[in-house]
């Protein structure tokens, strides 16, 4: 089957939150993580099915939903879930949140690892809870990302509760190894930590590198993680607010419930017909994105090394469709503002915890027009200095 990854339908005077930042103006948004594709054809279609039932009632999920869920992830990870473990969220922001109020108490701190998506941040200091941030170690003669460990060490406090890991890593693309994972679960449980592992680009790996959960480590790393999950980001659906947590531990899992009752929106009908449609029917389609990204992502490296001087990309990009940008060189006091004034809407690094003027964001999940476009008018900013 083709899929089309070549157009987009026109988002701008939509209800589209990237396009509406620059209304108005000739700037193209590459910068909040949605994509400019449609969602997949089987997707789509469901909806349509749904939305001609004309019914919207409270929504639960039937078992053909929850079926796509535990075998998407047997299938594609090898992970063998219990249907109860499965709790059900609006959004995956949200079970950031529920953590810290779930599992720690107003002072206690939540370990992460920086740059990073910035509600990992935000998300304990929301209840009052601190969070600690680790930089990461850019080990230049390997060209990769690495944990700071004897820091990380140094970090834990009487105070520490969680760790709040992103796999794969957004903004850095980074995958991370077995023997990372295996030694972030040996860190948490000799500090008596909870491990709440975003995974929600899983599935967007460009990689030949697994997807390894971190709940698959062992039984007794599992009794301590909670992972966060959803088919927002790979099947363009983030608008239809539908994400899970996957807590095997009967007693953290009716914790994290308490924690949300109350306050918690309910999945909508859409939401979980979409999620089906995306695990259950929607695979050829993935992987005619994953091609296409795999393209757009070897053009950005290309042009950036070519023709963007004092741009760098310091890593591989293993995974997602954003990539992170060192623009240090450049010494611009504002990247964002220059960058716009050229034309291209980037996302300011400084909200992942990077310092100032050091590195931005681009969304590469576009047609190859869309990107080139922006690529050429980043080249123009350049020679504007």
């Amino acid at each position: 089957m083709s899929f089309d990854f070549e157009s987009s339908p026109e988002r701008r005077h939509t209800d589209s939150q990237k396009w509406q930042k620059y209304a108005g103006r000739d700037i193209l948004p590459m910068w909040v993580a949605d994509m400019d594709f449609k969602s997949s054809p089987a997707i789509i279609a469901a909806l349509q099915e749904r939305v001609a039932h004309g019914v919207f009632g409270y929504a639960r999920p039937v078992k053909s939903t929850v079926d796509a869920v535990v075998q998407a992830m047997e299938q594609r990870y090898g992970w063998r879930i219990d249907p109860t473990w499965l709790v059900w969220l609006p959004g995956l922001v949200v079970g950031l949140n529920v953590m810290a109020q779930a599992f720690a108490q107003p002072g206690d701190e939540v370990l992460t690892l920086t740059p990073v998506y910035p509600p990992f941040m935000t998300a304990p200091k929301n209840s009052a809870r601190i969070s600690i941030q680790v930089p990461f170690q850019l080990n230049a003669a390997a060209g990769r990302w690495e944990i700071d460990w004897p820091a990380l060490e140094l970090a834990v406090t009487p105070r520490t509760r969680m760790f709040y890991l992103c796999n794969p890593h957004n903004p850095l693309a980074r995958v991370w190894r077995r023997e990372e994972l295996v030694r972030l679960g040996e860190f948490c449980m000799r500090h008596n930590l909870l491990l709440c592992s975003d995974e929600i680009h899983c599935d967007l790996i460009l990689d030949a590198l697994p997807h390894i959960p971190t709940a698959l480590l062992g039984d007794d790393i599992a009794r301590r993680t909670i992972t966060l999950m959803a088919p927002s980001k790979t099947y363009n659906v983030p608008g239809l607010g539908t994400s899970f947590a996957i807590i095997p531990d009967a007693t953290l899992r009716a914790q994290f419930i308490r924690a949300a009752t109350g306050i918690m929106a309910e999945v909508t009908n859409l939401g979980f017909t979409a999620c089906e449609a995306a695990y259950r029917h929607s695979e050829p389609w993935r992987q005619g994105l994953l091609q296409t990204l795999r393209g757009n992502r070897d053009l950005l490296i290309d042009f950036v090394a070519r023709e963007l001087p004092g741009v760098k990309i310091e890593a591989p990009i293993e995974a997602t469709y954003l990539a992170w940008l060192n623009v240090s060189a450049l010494k611009l006091t504002d990247p964002i503002a220059h960058f716009e004034q050229h034309g291209v809407g980037l996302s300011d690094g400084t909200y992942f915890a990077a310092p100032r003027g050091s590195h931005v964001r681009i969304n590469f999940g576009c047609p190859r027009s869309t990107l080139t476009e922006a690529l050429a008018r980043m080249k123009r900013a350049l020679t504007a200095r």
